[in-house]
């Protein structure tokens, strides 16, 4: 019986563990389109998303540590983590920076075509971490 519970318990804390790891909050402005593609692209990838629409991107970008230079039109935050994820990132680069812990964060800078939510991955999207180098190819 107590291996069972043991069993149970550890299958329980595995389960909680990963749903922490795959929530996301990501927030985007009320008038762009292209950020619910993204939300879409995350979704079917397997991550737990809560989207907030807002009119004051500047003031989430900064309070987040954004680097201006690396802004694009929607950010989101990995709940179980804290890490920052910076516009159109493929889910590919976000598991990468999940498993990355000393990486604050990563950004696709602008509004890339070939992005989750702007049109389809070619391998070519180079996403970036915020000292600028670059972090994953998808």
């Amino acid at each position: 019986m107590r291996l069972l519970f043991a069993a149970v318990a550890l299958t329980a804390a595995t389960s909680f563990s990963h749903a922490a790891g795959n929530t996301i909050t990501v927030y985007q402005d009320p008038n762009c389109g292209c950020c619910s593609g993204w939300v879409d692209h995350m979704r079917a990838a397997g991550f737990d998303v809560k989207a907030i629409k807002t009119g004051d991107m500047a003031s989430i970008k900064q309070k987040l540590g954004v680097p201006m230079k690396l802004s694009s039109c929607h950010t989101a935050v990995a709940e179980g983590t804290g890490q920052i994820i910076e516009g159109h990132v493929p889910a590919s680069a976000v598991n990468k920076l999940l498993a990355a812990s000393s990486v604050q964060g990563v950004s696709a800078t602008g509004m890339p075509l070939n992005a989750p939510g702007m049109g389809e991955l070619d391998g070519k999207l180079v996403t970036v971490d915020f000292s600028g180098k670059p972090f994953s190819r998808d």
